[in-house]
């Protein structure tokens, strides 16, 4: 994946707002700047408990257990308007953020765990992590768990969000997250080309362009007597004379033979 890095940076500028898409969950440990327009003295600073409580000028102690950053806003208003003031204005911000934490591993420069600290989407972590490794494949799965304890997988086509710019795959990587960057599949040319070597494989691959992947042919290639190495169901399968628009599959051996003639 070639200058994964660079694409993934523009698209932090590109779309800042489908990254940040998902409202964050309040959580212990977090601290909360409540602002109530026009009453400073029932603004305050509060850190959320472990019991995910917030102790709040008049109203006192209140849970904000599984609530959003504006649905804290929208509990407290509610509750200042009973009684209390006439269609009051509150703002909630995040002053600080608790300690969260996922981990990133597999085809990353710097695998192991990482803090989050504030939003931060799935290509900010990458970053974060140092960027994937030249080996690198089209595929990131994200094991995640909910609120209830319940397992879920979410897999990330790298293609279309790094190449395509398709942002809406950037998504917020949330507290335990797993990350797992896959390796990049391969296959091998050999024989009559200019580089035989094992090549990064690209899924509209055929075989004309991995011979010019390995170089070209050289001079004393039979060009139409080329063979393919493939396993298939177990078993080793050799394909003679193939076309050159033949495609390449995962693993496949493109043998070029001298030409005696």
């Amino acid at each position: 994946m070639k200058h994964l890095f660079i694409f993934f940076i523009s698209i932090f500028f590109l779309y800042p707002l489908t990254s940040y898409s998902q409202e964050y969950i309040v959580g212990e440990g977090d601290v909360l700047d409540i602002n109530v327009y026009e009453n400073e003295d029932l603004s305050t600073t509060v850190r959320v408990s472990s019991d995910s409580t917030i102790r709040v000028p008049l109203l006192g102690e209140l849970s904000v257990k599984n609530l959003t950053v504006s649905q804290v806003s929208t509990k407290i208003e509610k509750l200042l308007a009973d009684g209390y003031l006439v269609s009051p204005q509150v703002d909630v911000f995040i002053s600080e953020h608790r300690s969260k934490k996922a981990i990133i591993l597999g085809q990353i420069k710097n695998p192991g765990q990482y803090e989050l600290r504030g939003r931060i989407t799935f290509l900010e972590f990458v970053s974060k992590a140092g960027g994937f490794t030249s080996e690198a494949g089209s595929q990131a799965t994200i094991k995640r768990s909910d609120k209830n304890g319940s397992d879920s997988q979410i897999v990330i086509d790298l293609e279309r969000l790094v190449k395509q710019g398709d942002a809406s795959l950037n998504i917020l990587i949330l507290d335990n997250d797993s990350i797992y960057i896959s390796e990049a599949k391969t296959y091998y040319v050999s024989g009559e080309v200019n580089k035989p070597d094992s090549y990064k494989y690209d899924p509209e691959l055929t075989v004309i362009k991995a011979v010019t992947m390995a170089g070209g042919f050289s001079k004393i290639a039979a060009k139409n007597k080329v063979r393919i190495i493939r396993v298939v169901n177990g078993e080793k399968k050799v394909f003679q004379n193939v076309n050159m628009d033949e495609p390449v599959l995962p693993d496949d051996v493109i043998v070029v033979p001298e030409s005696f003639f």
